[in-house]
Order: C-alpha cells, then sequence, then structure tokens
C-alpha cells in the first residue's frame, strides 16, 4: 500500500532531503584527482552526525558505509575504496539521512577533473531524464507516464535503461512502496495523488542495459562495462504538482569555486 503523506510528513521529509543536498555540496568541494571515495565517505558521515542526523545507508540491511559510490561502469550500490580517483572518472554519489524520524535520499554523478565529450553527453541525457521524468509527477497523471518519460528521452538518444533497479518511495522508511521503474507504458501502474513521495533515479548505460552483481554482494556494474550515469530526487506531489524536496543548488555552488573540478551537469 502506498502511504500518501501530510504536509507535515513532506515538511519533515524536505528537511532531510535537504541536508541531504548539503551533503552533496559538501562533498563537492573535496572531488578531485587523487582523493579515495574512502575519504569521502568518512567527510559525509561527520557531516551528517555534526548537523543532527544518522546516515542512512550505513547498516542499511548490512550496508556497510555511509555513501553508496559508483565510479565509471558501476551503476550504483558500490563500495568506498582506497584507490585514488583519477581524471576523466565520473562518480555516482548516492546519499541518504535519517532525521526525525523520516529519510531523504538522493545522488548525482560528479566528473573527476576533465571528463570525455561522450561521458559529459552521457550525464547530461541522464540529468535530463531525471527533470522530464519529475515533469509527469502531476496528478491524473499514473506512475507509468514518468517511467515512460525517461525511457523515451533515454533510448532516443541512444542510451539504455537499467531494469532490474528502480526508483521508490519513502518517508518513514528508506524504501516504501510504490516502486517506480526508469521504464514503462504510458497509462499503467498506480495513478498519482497528492501526497505521494518518490525517489525517482534514472540509471542509464553508453552502452547495452545489462547489469551484473559482484561477489561483494552490493556492487551492480554493467556487463559490458561501459559508463554508467545516476541522478536523484526526492519529490512530492502538491496541490497536484511534483515539487522537489532535495536540491543540486548546493553542488553548483561548491564546483564553482573547485578549481580541480568545474564540471556542472545540468
Amino acid at each position: 500500500m502506498i502511504q500518501l503523506k501530510t504536509i507535515e510528513e513532506i515538511e519533515l521529509i524536505r528537511e532531510s532531503s535537504l541536508l541531504v543536498a548539503k551533503t552533496h555540496g559538501e562533498l563537492a568541494k573535496h572531488i578531485r584527482p587523487g582523493i579515495t571515495s574512502m575519504e569521502l565517505d568518512r567527510i559525509a558521515e561527520t557531516f551528517i552526525r555534526d548537523h543532527g542526523a544518522v546516515p542512512g545507508f550505513k547498516g542499511y540491511h548490512g550496508f556497510p558505509y555511509t555513501l553508496c559510490i559508483s565510479p565509471n561502469e558501476v551503476v550504483v550500490h558500490g563500495f568506498p575504496k582506497n584507490e585514488p580517483l583519477q581524471e576523466g572518472d565520473i562518480l555516482s554519489i548516492d546519499c541518504g539521512v535519517l532525521k526525525n524520524g523520516y529519510y531523504g535520499d538522493s545522488a548525482y554523478t560528479f566528473a573527476v577533473g576533465e571528463i570525455s565529450p561522450e561521458k559529459k553527453r552521457l550525464l547530461k541525457t541522464t540529468f535530463q531524464c531525471l527533470m522530464i521524468g519529475i515533469e509527469q509527477l502531476v496528478e491524473g497523471n499514473t506512475l507509468g507516464d514518468v517511467s515512460w518519460a525517461v525511457q523515451n528521452h533515454a533510448e532516443k538518444a541512444g542510451y539504455s535503461v537499467v531494469r532490474e533497479l528502480v526508483g521508490h518511495g519513502l518517508g518513514r522508511k528508506l524504501h516504501e512502496p510504490p516502486e517506480l521503474p526508469n521504464f514503462g507504458r504510458k497509462g499503467k501502474g498506480e495513478a498519482i495523488k497528492n501526497g505521494l513521495v518518490v525517489a525517482l533515479e534514472p540509471m542509464i548505460n553508453m552502452g547495452k542495459r545489462f547489469v551484473v552483481q559482484e561477489k561483494d554482494g552490493w556492487t551492480i556494474r554493467t556487463t559490458d562495462r561501459k559508463p554508467s550515469g545516476h541522478y536523484e530526487h526526492t519529490v512530492a506531489v502538491l496541490n497536484g504538482k511534483p515539487e522537489v524536496l532535495s536540491t543540486f543548488a548546493f553542488i553548483e555552488e561548491s564546483l564553482k569555486n573547485n578549481k580541480y573540478n568545474s564540471v556542472i551537469i545540468g
């Protein structure tokens, strides 16, 4: 059962989502060739706890870290590592927090230094998929309308859509009904109503859509080892329209002042 949220609940989810956004903004100050993703994980955990919340992912079904950090061909759920990031990498960072009993969740794929035109186009298209999907989150549409919009835009651009992983509802739990695939058919699925809160997260591959899980039981990568893009916002339906509860504004502000990494997608 989909649990539609009250205005009061949405405001608490917004508070958590904004802390996720600020955490991403803090991370954006540090992303550069040579830093390790393990260092980024430590920065994020300290920042979240210093702001009166706890990491939403750490300990979730046994996940051992604060962040899911997924470079290049890793789609999602990657473990932070001690190897330095390299110029030209792309890095999906997915972050969640739990504050005042409610979760926030958002992801952004960063460029590490200068990246290739091919990777820039992939990330720009993935970001567009997110925003186009959000536009469909209006009362009277169905979840299938959202899914179709994401898939249509990605495939028209020559990319493929991961099908084994989906967006989701959230609130008191990190993952709640409904599931929100990034592929689908217009008019299908649950009707969109006021009070719906979902995390929409397109995962778009440069190559084929197929993925495989690594032996760690978490890391998902493309089978052809071509890069994948990933962006995510937490969105509520209010007054019949989508309202984004997370934001990338803190990331963009930090990247403007990061001399090692100034690539802003969007």
